[in-house]
């Protein structure tokens, strides 16, 4: 069955109007939320708390919702272990409903807060140790690792995961959808992109998840959609540019662009025609429907809805009576 989750942006929103937020999300009927992991935020203008001690808040006033990190990167600003202290720890106040979301992370992040910017492939080199890595914590036993990038030395968890963490591994392209299938328990990629990007990620996810012994299509695969349901359309495309406009700008990813300013002043050839294209900006439920349905049927299950306002609350409420019950029944 397919699920809605509401993405909560600390890039944008101070931690307890978030929190807020996310508590609405949960009453509304969203199944999942999912919250970015960001040292810097995308422009000047936003926001930029510590998502482990914002999910630690919003874990004990909510009871169904579904959590996860959307997507922490385990890798330089945090030693993997310190990744697996925290997922755990998130489990005790959310059983049974926290996932842990991985990926390789950009400059704006990793090398704003520790000089460090490796290649690519050595990122993602030890994203498969730190995976490692973490998986063995949380079995509860001790754990000497001896990896090229992480050690450690009877190290354990004395508080051991209260329920079982999927890690979920981004792919935006098709190389990565390799990895994410060998080394993840699911997928996670962003929208924007035409269909045959999609196809081929799904490919060689199922097609690496099944060579390593993996049942493919029980994996889940995660999407994150930018949207806005409003009247007032080029008020929620200002917004969004205000906020968001350098994470649709491809180098944000690989190049070593690391401060907001900078970000935004690389998202400044981001335009309105653009976003229109790569989300779904319209007050017509008719439009988000098939918006959503074109993902639904290239495969995706877990579907995170992203909007940059401006009056989140309104969205959540009006996105779960007239999109989430016709989606549903699709």
């Amino acid at each position: 069955m397919v699920q809605f989750g509401w993405k909560a942006a600390p890039e944008q929103y101070p931690p307890v109007e978030l929190m807020q937020h996310a508590i609405t999300a949960e009453q509304a009927g969203f199944d999942l939320l999912d919250c970015s992991d960001h040292f810097h935020p995308w422009s000047e203008a936003g926001q930029a708390a510590f998502t482990w001690t914002w999910f630690g808040a919003v874990a004990v006033q909510t009871r169904r919702i579904t959590l996860s990190s959307g997507v922490t990167c385990p890798i330089l600003r945090y030693h993997p272990a310190i990744i697996a202290q925290a997922a755990a720890t998130v489990t005790h106040f959310a059983p049974r409903r926290f996932v842990l979301g991985v990926g390789t992370g950009e400059a704006l992040n990793e090398f704003a807060s520790t000089g460090e910017w490796p290649s690519y492939k050595e990122r993602r080199n030890r994203l498969i140790e730190a995976v490692a890595l973490m998986r063995q914590l949380w079995s509860g036993e001790q754990v000497s690792f001896a990896g090229t990038y992480y050690q450690t030395r009877k190290a354990k968890l004395y508080t051991s995961p209260a329920s079982p963490i999927p890690i979920i591994v981004s792919a935006l392209a098709a190389g990565s959808a390799q990895f994410a299938g060998q080394y993840g328990d699911g997928l996670w990629s962003v929208g924007g992109k035409q269909p045959h990007v999609y196809q081929n990620i799904i490919k060689n996810f199922e097609e690496s998840a099944r060579q390593a012994g993996k049942d493919a299509k029980r994996m889940p695969r995660f999407i994150e959609l930018t949207v806005a349901y409003m009247e007032n359309v080029d008020a929620a495309l200002q917004e969004h540019l205000k906020y968001w406009a350098g994470a649709h700008v491809p180098a944000l990813y690989t190049q070593n662009i690391y401060t907001p300013a900078m970000s935004q002043e690389n998202g400044e050839v981001v335009g309105p025609d653009m976003l229109k294209k790569a989300g779904c900006f319209s007050p017509n439920p008719d439009d988000h429907i098939k918006f959503v349905k074109q993902y639904i049927d290239l495969g995706f299950d877990h579907i995170f809805f992203h909007t940059a306002g401006p009056d989140q609350h309104g969205f959540i409420e009006a996105y779960a009576h007239d999109v989430l019950p016709r989606l549903r029944n699709l």
